[in-house]
């Protein structure tokens, strides 16, 4: 092959020898740099560096094409490539490596999938979301090119194109975060793109504690609604603090009624720890009104011959019946209801976390609302204080006007 000075003139006007499928040409200024043309691809040619590895096999880098780089970069480009080789870098197998790396895709099917599916009970949740939006945007990308700026245009997008909730939007990125970590953990790549990123952070906090009033409309609904299994449920949630899916899948196996005390599982608890549950009265009333209903499940659906599912339909009617001002009452409220009741009564942050099943004592506070009234007795304590310090003055000690 003619080795020659090669000029951007002389790029720009590259054809391939007439009777052959490729030609090539060497660079006189950077020996191993070389430019390729072949008959497919007219006008059009390629940059290579030519080396040998450590083993002494010629090896051939692949640098770019000529529309893409031109020839001082592709100088350049050799240059810094033969520094690198000489400290010991091999391209070759760094490219080879590079196509070994999996898209989002093709790791979350063959490997995060597998690990999450017996290890996170929000897999269900994770794997909507890869379908719906992340294998869309990026499920085709390898995991390496796979930008910090491309996630944070879909992260924007999800909020003002799709119209997402700011926390709906965050849960896609936090899961990608996670996917990543994982995947660093197991070495298929070495950085995290969405490390960095700002979450939206909006405070979704939804706040229906109910008063008084309010209290006795819903149990006088609850008293009275022809849907008795739904009613029974809700006094249950409202009687022990307990989360829904903790209720439907409650089996009588867990109830220990000598001792009043409820045992819910690992499988079934938030924790992921086995949560005991004080039975008071009012529960215990619920659990005998559905005692002789399954030997197995406490909340039994006899038309589909398990436990009730879901409340959404029953719970929608019961809200109807409540009024306009509490439509927006949700069966989770219950739980913030019954925490904001022992609250008021006086029981310790301590005693509601540990009957609440929380860990941390800061997701306790946000469900240990106390009512207008508790605080108002609470300030006057201060009051009183102030009356009993007071000075009792005699007019006549008091100081003259001016």
């Amino acid at each position: 092959m003619p080795v020659i000075q090669l000029t951007p003139k002389f790029i720009s006007t590259l054809q391939c020898e007439p009777g052959k499928s490729r030609t090539e040409w060497c660079d006189s200024e950077v020996k191993g740099l070389y430019c390729e043309a072949r008959a497919t691809s007219a006008d059009v040619g390629t940059y290579y560096l030519r080396y040998k590895d450590e083993s002494g096999t010629t090896r051939h880098l692949r640098l770019g094409p000529t529309s893409d780089i031109s020839l001082a970069q592709a100088r350049k480009l050799a240059a810094d490539k033969k520094a690198e080789i000489r400290q010991g870098a091999n391209p070759s197998m760094e490219r080879k490596q590079e196509k070994q790396i999996p898209t989002l895709r093709q790791f979350v099917e063959e490997q995060y999938a597998p690990y999450c599916k017996v290890r996170k009970r929000s897999w269900h949740t994770d794997h909507l979301r890869f379908n719906q939006r992340l294998f869309p945007a990026f499920g085709d990308i390898r995991l390496d090119r796979i930008t910090t700026k491309q996630l944070i245009d879909f992260h924007s997008d999800l909020r003002e194109v799709h119209k997402l909730a700011p926390a709906t939007a965050d849960h896609f990125i936090k899961l990608i975060r996670h996917v990543f970590n994982m995947a660093i953990k197991w070495g298929v790549v070495d950085k995290n793109p969405a490390t960095k990123m700002s979450l939206f952070s909006a405070d979704n906090k939804v706040e229906n504690i109910m008063d008084e009033t309010q209290l006795q409309r819903l149990l006088l609904v609850l008293a009275t609604h022809p849907n008795r299994p739904a009613c029974r449920i809700a006094i249950f949630l409202l009687s022990t603090g307990c989360r829904l899916n903790e209720a439907l899948c409650a089996e009588w196996s867990q109830m220990d009624l000598a001792q009043k005390v409820w045992r819910i599982p690992a499988l079934n608890s938030k924790s992921k720890r086995m949560r005991p549950v004080p039975l008071n009265e009012s529960a215990m009333d619920i659990l005998d009104q559905v005692r002789t209903d399954s030997p197995q499940w406490v909340f039994f659906n006899p038309d589909t011959g398990t436990h009730f599912k879901t409340l959404h339909n029953a719970w929608d009617s019961i809200r109807t019946l409540l009024g306009s001002e509490m439509r927006k009452i949700r069966l989770h409220d219950l739980r913030h209801c019954h925490a904001s009741m022992l609250i008021s009564s006086g029981r310790t942050l301590y005693e509601v976390q540990k009957l609440l099943g929380h860990s941390d004592p800061k997701v306790t506070m946000r469900y240990a609302h106390m009512d207008t009234q508790t605080l108002l007795n609470a300030s006057e304590t201060a009051a009183q204080r102030i009356r009993q310090a007071s000075p009792r003055l005699l007019p006549a000690s008091l100081p003259a006007s001016t």
